[in-house]
């Protein structure tokens, strides 16, 4: 990391998702850089396992939470002032999907894949500014999507979903900007963590050939620019979607589909 050390002294930090992959990643380098952090997640298991590898790190708290519920996100944000007080980083990192054809997907699959996606997101980022943000007059927003660049053939729920976040973001960075919140997106490619473990090895095996840098990313560089647009670094940027996926937005097709 080339951050200064103590950059986030004093500031408190909830990443969502945070009990695996990119957002546990997330949360030990806010973690490492001064940050009191609170990581929520769905499951429990995922959080004990964290939180034993994230305390010797520092002052790290858990919370299990459905973010589709919007009662269970209340109660997060009732935990976080009561042990802070204050809250000055969101990242929405909690997400899910499954590769399946368009046609394939059921109902119930479509709804699952929006309603964590794109209607967690809101629920966790309108609860988090009326709670924190509005009244502090501050605060950061950094949301987890995906190479929605151009469509996403193969996951369209997922890319619907993104995208919509996105979109929602460059909207709340404009009526938010006055209040002092800065909201932005960050967009991985292939990144090598355990996300891909819910994924085929067909469709993974051979998938670096078709990113420019001919590699696939990792959890730390996807944690070193979530932490840059937190950062006073970036404080005059706002509303962006920020790909990180050695140029695989811009060239070549990752998942092969056809007849």
């Amino acid at each position: 990391m080339f951050f200064r050390e103590g950059l986030f002294s004093g500031k408190v930090v909830l990443v969502t998702g945070g009990g695996s992959g990119i957002g546990l990643e997330i949360a030990r380098q806010f973690l490492r850089l001064g940050a009191e952090v609170y990581i929520a997640s769905r499951k429990a298991q995922r959080l004990e396992e964290a939180i034993e590898a994230l305390q010797p790190l520092g002052m790290v708290h858990s919370y299990q939470v459905d973010i589709r519920e919007p009662e269970q996100v209340a109660g997060l944000a009732e935990f976080i002032a009561e042990r802070a007080s204050r809250l000055d980083v969101l990242v929405n990192n909690a997400g899910g999907q499954f590769p399946s054809r368009a046609e394939d997907i059921t109902p119930k699959g479509w709804q699952a894949v929006i309603n964590t996606n794109l209607n967690g997101t809101w629920y966790v980022t309108q609860t988090m500014a009326k709670r924190f943000f509005f009244e502090q007059r501050a605060g950061a927003v950094v949301s987890i999507v995906v190479n929605h660049y151009r469509g996403f053939p193969g996951m369209a729920h997922t890319g619907a979903a993104r995208a919509g976040v996105s979109n929602l973001t460059q909207s709340l960075a404009v009526e938010w900007a006055q209040r002092g919140i800065r909201l932005n997106c960050v967009a991985p490619g292939i990144i090598r963590s355990s996300g891909l473990e819910h994924y085929p090895p067909e469709l993974v095996s051979d998938v670096a050939r078709h990113i420019p840098m001919k590699r696939l990313g990792t959890t730390e560089e996807v944690a070193a620019l979530v932490l840059f647009l937190a950062s006073p670094m970036a404080t005059y940027i706002t509303g962006e979607t920020i790909y990180i996926d050695g140029g695989a937005h811009l060239w070549g097709d990752i998942w092969q589909y056809g007849e």
